[in-house]
């Protein structure tokens, strides 16, 4: 950077900062006249001119909220980049770093494109204080390409000379040709800049070593303050004078009193004036200056990044608390989630158990409604036709045959019979639900069944050569059973045979195989639909509702075959005509 101290960079960046603010001040003329903004403006300067941190930041945070109020986001974002200017002339290099990336990030949230080029601006700067000068160029030429796309051609004078101050040190002619450019942009722009800009190419002319060049440019800066003009060269340009002229310990000393970088500036003097030996010592000191200052910077930029890491451990243990938490929020709300399933669901079978319930109470009404009905009905009858023979035989003037006595003895009978049979199938039922031991004995099951087609033909007073009996079993086979309950199970299909077919013959079929006894029933009546095979052993269940009984009879018999450890079906694949129903008993 030659002789030019890196104050003289941040001094150029707040004259960036000045002419960006002015170069909007047209588009919100009212608040800048304001009392306020001017006192909130100068607190900060102030501030920012005299380092103190604590009243800096005070103060550029009631600017900047003053400005985001006023709706100026250039004024407000060129404030943003004062802070950062700031952190560089404190030497805090990584907080500079942090505010200018946070910069950037906000611009390109708010997709402010045209702002942008402060954030890049200021990214140069840092680089450039870092050393890393490729970096600061790129940064540099992207700030004038965007300044250029959106018309802020006031402002371009002061990057160029940013890169001059790097394009110096290794290519001189090219910075002079920067420094042109400048001064063509500034003396339509800006022409106070143009003054500063000669100034420094003055300089450049001195330390290129052309004394001529130099010689003039002096004489014009001389020209220039006569006139009032100032440059922030000035003192530079008189040191470099007096040396010029050979007066080198005068230049020397007044370089030590007014110079930026005192021992840079010597040494460059003691080295046009060949006097190497003062020149290596003025380096020497120089550098031992520039290493402190750097172990400074780096210091404050280590402390800087530790701090950093300490508050990204604060925050990532945090971060870590927090995810716990949440994990246990949401194992909570999985368990509270899985309890309120559980619950609905538990509520929805509870419900259906309820309406299963009701339906099984309606049903329940239902049939009992039926059972009312069907037994005042079926018993009626009977009734009615005992009743009736009973008055034509109690008649003195009624004069009956003995044959037809018999005829109405038996028809009560029978009609008797039908009543016993409906009031023993509803007592037998109640009883056949109550669980208890049987007491089973060894039995003829031949003569038993005998015995059941004798008693039945009797009671239903029918001729006993309509119901035959054909059994593969000898007549000492033995089975172990209750005879009484044997009879319950056969009976009913005996009756329910007689029913469906009254005119035609009615046979039971006793087998045995495979330690199972077999009866069946067969009729050559109506028959049973296959879809009513289980549907007619249920309770009050009659296929023809003008046939006689209460529909319990096929019920009864199934729930007595079931206590003797067998069952009652019917048989599906009877060809027919008529029904076979099937008992299976073990022996």
């Amino acid at each position: 950077m030659g002789t030019v101290h890196i104050r003289y960079v941040l001094m150029s960046i707040v004259a960036f900062v000045l002419m960006a603010t002015s170069a909007r001040a047209a588009d919100t003329p009212d608040y800048k006249e304001t009392e306020e903004y001017k006192d909130l403006r100068e607190s900060m300067h102030n501030a920012f001119n005299t380092g103190d941190s604590t009243s800096f930041f005070v103060a550029v945070k009631a600017l900047e909220d003053y400005l985001l109020k006023q709706n100026d986001l250039h004024a407000y974002y060129t404030q943003r980049c004062n802070e950062i200017v700031f952190q560089l002339n404190r030497q805090r290099i990584f907080e500079a770093y942090k505010l200018a990336t946070k910069l950037s990030k906000e611009l390109t949230e708010r997709k402010l494109d045209k702002e942008m080029y402060m954030a890049i601006n200021m990214m140069g700067h840092i680089y450039r204080y870092s050393g890393n000068k490729e970096s600061a160029k790129q940064c540099f030429w992207e700030v004038i390409h965007r300044m250029e796309k959106e018309g802020y051609t006031e402002s371009q004078p002061a990057i160029y000379m940013n890169l001059v101050n790097i394009y110096m040190d290794e290519d001189p002619q090219e910075a002079l040709k920067l420094i042109d450019k400048a001064v063509s942009i500034a003396s339509k722009t800006s022409p106070d800049r143009v003054f500063d800009i000669e100034s420094r190419r003055t300089l450049s002319y001195y330390l290129m070593g052309d004394k001529e060049r130099f010689l003039k440019g002096y004489k014009a800066y001389k020209e220039g303050e006569a006139k009032g003009l100032t440059s922030v060269h000035g003192r530079t340009m008189e040191i470099y004078y007096l040396a010029c002229q050979g007066h080198t310990d005068e230049a020397v000393r007044l370089a030590e009193e007014k110079a930026e970088d005192p021992y840079e500036t010597q040494a460059e003097i003691f080295a046009r004036a060949g006097r190497w030996q003062e020149a290596y010592k003025a380096l020497k000191l120089g550098a031992a200056e520039s290493d402190s200052i750097n172990s400074v910077i780096l210091s404050s930029s280590m402390q800087d990044i530790q701090n950093e890491l300490k508050f990204y451990d604060m925050k990532r243990e945090a971060g870590r608390r927090m995810f716990y938490a949440l994990m246990a929020i949401t194992c909570l709300l999985l368990l509270l989630v899985v309890a309120l399933i559980y619950i609905v669901q538990s509520r929805r079978k509870h419900l259906r158990e309820m309406k299963k319930a009701y339906q099984k109470i309606l049903e329940s009404d239902q049939m009992k409604t039926a059972f009312i009905q069907n037994v005042s009905h079926e018993v009626r009858t009977p009734l009615n036709i005992i009743s009736g023979f009973a008055q034509v035989i109690a008649a003195p003037d009624y004069d009956v045959t003995p044959e037809e006595r018999r005829h109405i003895a038996d028809t009560m009978m029978h009609n008797t019979h039908i009543i016993t049979t409906m009031i023993n199938e509803v007592l037998e039922m109640s009883d056949s639900e109550k669980t208890t031991t049987l007491a089973l004995m060894p039995l003829s099951c031949n003569d038993v069944l005998r015995r059941v087609i004798v008693d039945f033909c009797k009671d239903v007073a029918m001729p006993q050569e309509k119901l035959h009996f054909e059994t593969s079993l000898s007549d000492d086979f033995i089975v172990n059973t209750q005879e009484l309950l044997l009879k319950r199970v056969i009976n009913p299909l005996l009756d329910n045979a007689v029913k469906n077919d009254p005119n035609g013959e009615v046979v039971l079929k006793a087998s045995a195989s495979q330690g199972q006894l077999t009866l069946m029933v067969e009729d050559k009546g109506c028959g049973v639909p296959a879809e009513e095979a289980e549907h007619i052993f249920e309770r009050f269940v009659k296929l023809d509702t003008f046939k006689q009984g209460l529909g319990l009879g096929l019920t009864f018999s199934r729930t007595m075959a079931r206590r003797l450890g067998g069952d009652v079906v019917l048989d599906t694949t009877y060809p027919g005509p008529g029904a076979r129903f099937v008992v299976n008993l073990p022996i």
